[in-house]
């Protein structure tokens, strides 16, 4: 049986290209560049590309990326603008919990709830930045977006997903957040690129920022920073706040000794 978030992406590039929030890819691009010191020689790998958003801008910039995604549709998409614009990019068809990649990368991204942290448990969560770990060279750099488990102690998930379906594709209700897992359970309504109508049940995780660092420092990344998470507009001065929807991880990999 597919997951939701597998059916939703079965047939859903074109629309995704549309939703408000795919908007901000060059603001999002000119931090990671920033915070990679522009340096073109680093191997970067962009786990849950979807249709190659940011792995198609950073590479029109100069740099060598590689796209992971579970969705061949997305991925089909991802060729297609790549192909577009004259430019070889490695798409690969991966599951991010299961990455083949063995310290091959300078950098890794997830951006925009790319892979993590969709996954319906936490131990498939965990697998992902397991996977990100093992992807990355000593040293390496992890850039990552997650859904802020502060927001919903303050806000009502519900209010801020219908405010954002007017300005989207999809539509959310029937939301319950559970105290006791973080977990966010709603109903997506949704056309797919066909106008098929789509009636999803999901399942999404969020985070605190104390959890996240403990995941990662178990996995030997040091200099871990967390911020708020702003549209196309990523910065180390935003500070993370319960009215941040989703937290900016910065987290780099610890070198071996000597």
């Amino acid at each position: 049986m597919k997951q939701w978030y597998e059916a939703l992406f079965a047939n859903y590039g074109r629309k995704y290209d549309q939703e408000h929030f795919t908007q901000g890819t060059s603001g999002e691009c000119d931090f990671i560049e920033k915070e990679i010191a522009y340096d073109k020689a680093l191997r970067i790998l962009d786990i849950g590309c979807g249709t190659g958003r940011h792995a198609i801008e950073l590479t029109r910039r100069g740099y060598s990326v590689t796209g992971i995604d579970l969705s061949p549709a997305q991925l089909q998409r991802a060729r297609e603008k790549a192909a577009g614009l004259g430019l070889q990019i490695d798409f690969q068809q991966q599951d991010a919990r299961r990455l083949p990649f063995h310290q091959e990368f300078d950098v890794v991204i997830m951006i925009c709830e790319g892979a993590f942290p969709l996954m319906e448990t936490d131990e498939m969560n965990f697998q992902i930045l397991r996977s990100a770990a093992r992807a990355l060279q000593p040293a390496g750099i992890l850039i990552f977006t997650t859904l802020n488990g502060l927001f919903p102690l303050f806000h009502s998930v519900k209010d801020f997903l219908a405010a954002a379906a007017q300005e989207g594709q999809a539509t959310c209700d029937g939301n319950s957040f559970d105290l006791m897992t973080f977990r966010d359970h709603n109903i997506i309504r949704v056309a797919d690129d066909d106008g098929q109508a789509l009636e999803l049940v999901c399942n999404e995780r969020y985070y605190v920022p104390s959890e996240i660092t403990w995941l990662l420092k178990s996995l030997e990344f040091r200099k871990i920073n967390i911020f708020g998470a702003r549209l196309g507009a990523f910065s180390r001065d935003h500070v993370l706040t319960t009215e941040d929807y989703e937290m900016l991880v910065l987290a780099v990999k610890q070198a071996p000794p000597g």
